[in-house]
């Protein structure tokens, strides 16, 4: 299931200064193999996709996001259940998602910095071995804060859920 991570920080004159990730404090134990970070400016929602083999660890490093997760486990009794949290730069907060789940987020913020890491095994889940499903189908009744979202072309083609 995913898991909420609230990290202790220290702030000074300086600014802040946080852990993302301790490998020690988790189950189960993840090979974090890949990063990455996404700049967007306000509205502009990214998502909601996921795979089947990979782990991501998300995090707001700057500004404020929304973020979906989607239970896509057809087995699962949550299935297409959906949990929204707000990250941001104040809290400090991150959120585990694990394989078989969604996770889309929007930009609150005039802009943000998204960080996830990516656990998996095997190749990299390219774009076209992962899910992609529309940011409003009504079958996730998602309510995403901002109204007229800036989309990639991916995302304006993905499919509603059949």
């Amino acid at each position: 299931m995913v898991k909420v991570i609230k990290t202790d920080f220290f702030s000074d004159n300086r600014g802040d200064l946080w852990t993302v990730w301790n490998d020690s404090d988790f189950t189960p134990k993840l090979n974090f193999n890949h990063d990455k970070v996404a700049k967007s400016k306000k509205n502009v929602i990214r998502g909601l996709h996921g795979d089947n083999k990979s782990w991501k660890l998300i995090t707001c490093l700057y500004g404020e996001i929304f973020l979906a997760v989607v239970d896509f486990r057809k087995e699962s009794e949550t299935y297409l259940k959906t949990e929204t949290f707000i990250l941001n730069d104040k809290n400090k907060m991150s959120v585990l998602v694990p394989p078989n789940f969604l996770n889309g987020h929007q930009v609150l913020s005039d802009e943000a910095v998204f960080f996830y890491k990516w656990s998996y095994d095997g190749d990299y889940p390219d774009v076209n071995d992962q899910t992609s499903i529309k940011w409003d189908d009504p079958k996730l009744n998602i309510n995403w804060p901002l109204n007229n979202p800036i989309l990639s072309e991916r995302d304006l083609k993905s499919k509603y859920i059949q």
